[in-house]
Parts: structure tokens; sequence; C-alpha cells
């Protein structure tokens, strides 16, 4: 008989009772183009017969495909906390429990409970982020490149804002300051050189045309040699001479101190705002540790402009990154810094890494890998080539072979000078037994 002739038809294929309770238009989707493909194969003669058993079974199993999720966790072992390519900042759990309160309920997100009318979504987060940084206002958007287009939008359409030629950064997905700026309908007027940039620069670019000095953080690269750039200190303060707005753009900004001797090289929030500039804005997902948002703080006159932008409906957040952020700013007020993983993760001392190295390597073997000290990077757009000390577990064998195999079980480490290592700074205490179990699954 005919090969062909024994496909089933679908109504009756999808009326198995293996299908039972399955959602009868993905399903019938999905065996269609099962009986399609199947139908092919006998036609060109790539098979003689087939099995409707096995039939169902591939469609069930490419049903129960479809509905994995697409999202899914890794262990990031390389090193880099902010590895952008991996969501940035985590959350911790206890900060997502206690957002999730408010989350997993109707709230007052736009509901003014003392008078009984509509409210302001940003005046929950407002309060403790003032606090938090001693500024007149504040306001939350999407994200920093959105905080960037909003502000120069506001106070800049059509007109001059001068920037460094050296800070015309680009970031990714192909982020660029003059992109931006165009888009936004400001003016670009850069001035200076690439490696150098003087104070007297700014002052010959202001005209009658002009509305702002604009300061960018280089967040991806540094400038060594024979390079000058102008302290914001000193912008600002020709800013407030001229009668312009100056506004940091500091792409990632932090509060406590930093190990490591990293407060060097990137001042933090707090001695950026001792002198009330006019605006500075920076990523929630960064160094400040939370949710991605753009983080706008400056003056209140400035802010209320902001918010009459009609932009901003566009550019605003949800109830999920609000409640999220207000959880990590209290968390800040509190100096519980435990609870935000960025933090913790980089104030963990390398005494403790080795400790937790030493615990896994004892678990799968000596002569299976070995503990030694390495160093990383910040990574996600700060910090730019500044290393710090970390400790590794170096898995031998193949490197390149190992990490294929270990990023096929959701473990990414990395590749240096020859060797495949798993960090231990990225890790966090919660991955430790996974990644001992899948390392001794994969090496053992």
């Amino acid at each position: 008989m005919n090969p062909l002739r024994k496909i089933p038809k679908i109504d009756k294929l999808i009326s198995h009772n293996r299908f039972e309770k399955l959602n009868q238009k993905l399903l019938t989707k999905i065996a269609k183009e099962h009986i399609e493909t199947l139908r092919t194969r006998l036609i060109q003669k790539q098979i003689e017969s087939f099995d409707e058993q096995r039939l169902i079974s591939d469609i069930y199993d490419s049903y129960q495909e479809t509905l994995k999720p697409s999202l899914k966790p890794l262990i990031n072992a390389t090193g880099v906390i902010l590895h952008t390519n991996m969501g940035r900042s985590l959350i911790s759990l206890e900060i997502l429990e206690k957002a999730s309160h408010t989350i997993c309920n109707y709230s007052n997100l736009e509901y003014d409970i003392e008078n009984g009318c509509r409210g302001e979504r940003y005046e929950h987060v407002s309060t403790h982020l003032k606090t938090l940084l001693g500024v007149e206002d504040i306001l939350v958007v999407n994200n920093n490149a959105s905080a960037v287009f909003l502000i120069l939008n506001t106070f800049a359409k059509d007109k001059k804002v001068v920037v460094s030629r050296g800070e015309l950064v680009e970031i990714g997905g192909s982020f660029r300051i003059p992109e931006v700026m165009k888009n936004s309908g400001a003016i670009l007027a850069e001035v200076g050189a690439t490696n150098k940039t003087k104070l007297s620069d700014y002052a010959n670019a202001i005209d009658e045309d002009t509305s702002m000095l604009m300061k960018v953080h280089k967040s991806n690269y540094s400038i060594e040699g024979f390079c000058a750039e102008v302290d914001f200190l000193d912008i600002q303060a020709l800013a407030e001479h001229k009668g312009l707005i100056d506004y940091y753009d500091l792409g990632s900004g932090y509060v406590p101190t930093l190990p490591y001797n990293l407060s060097q090289v990137e001042p933090p929030i707090e001695k950026i705002l001792e002198k009330n500039p006019s605006l500075i804005s920076f990523s929630g997902d960064k160094l400040f540790g939370s949710v991605q948002a753009g983080i706008i703080a400056g003056k209140k006159e400035l802010i209320d402009r902001l918010k009459s932008n009609q932009l901003l409906r566009m550019l605003r957040v949800d109830k999920i990154t609000l409640s999220v952020l207000e959880e990590t700013i209290r968390a800040y007020l509190e100096q519980k810094y435990e609870l935000i993983p960025t933090l913790n993760m980089l104030y963990t001392d390398l005494a403790e890494l080795s400790n937790r190295a030493k615990k896994i390597l004892t678990k799968v073997g000596v002569d299976k890998c070995e503990v030694m000290e390495t160093t990383v990077y910040m990574g996600g757009g700060t910090l730019p080539n500044r290393e710090f000390p970390s400790i590794a577990l170096y898995v031998y064998g193949k490197p390149m072979k190992l990490e294929k195999i270990f990023r096929q079980h959701n473990v990414i480490g990395r590749i240096d000078r020859d060797r495949f290592l798993l960090d231990m700074r990225s890790i966090p205490t919660h991955n430790i037994e996974q990644l001992t179990k899948t390392i001794k699954k994969i090496v053992g």
C-alpha cells in the first residue's frame, strides 16, 4: 500500500488522547508542519514508511519545545559582573519579593490616596531617591539613552549643545551621541581634539544659539597618553557664568565607595552632585545595581520641564521597574549593600572567593582543575580598561572544547591564555552547588 495513503488526517491525529488538554490551535499548526514534512520525505523517497506512534510523540515533543521560554538562567563564570549580554545587574530575591507585594496587587501607582484623585507615578520613587542623592528632584525613564534624548529634545531642540570631540561615544547597539543629538533636534557643536580638549574650547564655541554644555562619560573606552579633558565642575562653572544648562551624562553612576581604588577612576554620584549641577543622568542597571532605567537628577525647575515634554509618555517606566527600583533605593538608604548583588560581588574579598573555589575543587578533584589568581573587568560600559583581582578555577582540557560543552550546560566561562576559566567573581553563592554538579558531570 502506498505509504502516503497511511498518513492520518489532521482532525483524527490531534484527537489522540496524548494531546488531551493541549491548545488545539497551536497543536493543529504543529501537526500540519509535521505531516507536511512527512509527506515531502515520502515523496522524495527519503523514507519508505513511518510509525504513527512515533509521529504522535514527535508532535507532542515539538509542542512542548514550543512552549519552553526563550529566556533562561545562566551561570556567569566569566568574572564580568556587569555582563551586558547576560542582563547586567542581578536583582536579589529579597528585593524582588518585597517589590512583589506591590507588583502582584493593585497599587497607588497613579492614585493619590489622601485626596482620592489621580496621582503622579514618579512621586513614589522620587522621595527616597531625592533623599539618597540629595537633589532637588528626579525623573526616571526607561533607560539612560532615553534620558539623554529627552533632555536634549526638551532643552536643545534647534539649539547648539557643546560637547568635547573626545566624548562622542558609541555604545552597544550603535547608540551614538551625534545621532541621538540629531534625532532629538539638538545641534552638535563638537570642540577640541580627540585626545585633548580645553575649557577655552567650550568658551569659544558658545554663541547666542547655544543652550547647553554637555559632558559625556567615556563608558567603554579610555584615552591614554598625551591627553586632557575638562573637569565637569569647570564646565558647570562656565555654563553658570554664561546662563546655560550644564549636563553630565554619567552613563553609569554609583553611590558607595568602590574597592580596589576603582573610585579614583570614576567619582561617585555624591562627588558630582556637590556643586548642584543643572542635570545629570545615569543607568539604573549598571553600577547602581538595579533594574534597567534612566535616572535623571537635578534642579526642580528643569525636571518639571522634562515632565511636561509629551515624549515622556513614550519613555516612562512601569510599576515593575518602579517597585524594584524603590526597593533597591531603600536598601541603599539602610546601607544593606548585601541586597544589591552587583556591589556584593564586587566587595567580596579574594579570601572568600578562594574559599569558594577550593570547596568546589575538593568535590571535583585536584586532577581536574586548579585554583588560580586572575584579573577581571567590571563590564557593562563601566570602568573601561580597569582591572581588579579575582579567583578562578582553571579546568584542565582543550579550552575551546570545554567552553562549548559548558555553554551547552548554561555555564558561561572564559578563555584566557589558552586556559578555560570559571571565575568566582561573578558567580552568586546560590549558583555554586549547581556549578559544582555541572563541573563533575562534564569532567568527572
